[in-house]
């Protein structure tokens, strides 16, 4: 499907200021071709009484990686999506620093789209968390 090069980084922050990956701080980074990169700088109140990142930040961030992914990637007659699915694995977690999405697109039909991300933390090329969703495309 469509690849639309106008909907980059700065394009997605705009889009985030006021709603939940903004308000929590999720930053886009990069957006091309069957690749969305973001990030999140670890606060506070992204923490879980536990002391360890919450999972829901972890997958707040992966499925807005993935969702601005689908974003760029609708076709041209398409309104949006909404996520049918998403499913993640916990492999590890962090206690401060910077977490990073790595989001690729698997599937761009006309009617899903399905998205792979990996969160990784920090200095470290291991994976926090495995992330994956399917999105609906949505037609007027």
């Amino acid at each position: 499907m469509s690849f639309h090069p106008d909907r980059d980084a700065a394009f997605f922050d705009e889009l985030a200021r006021g709603h939940l990956p903004g308000w929590i701080g999720i930053a886009m980074t990069e957006v091309s071709e069957g690749l969305v990169r973001a990030e999140l700088s670890l606060r506070p109140e992204h923490f879980a009484p536990n002391g360890f990142v919450h999972a829901g930040s972890i997958v707040t961030l992966a499925d807005t990686a993935a969702g601005f992914g689908c974003v760029a990637h609708l076709p041209d007659d398409a309104v949006g999506f909404t996520t049918l699915e998403l499913k993640a694995n916990f492999l590890r977690s962090a206690r401060e620093g910077v977490v990073r999405c790595e989001a690729r697109s698997l599937h761009r039909g006309r009617t899903t789209q399905v998205w792979d991300a990996s969160v990784t933390s920090d200095g470290d090329d291991r994976p926090l968390a495995l992330f994956r969703c399917t999105q609906l495309v949505l037609y007027p």
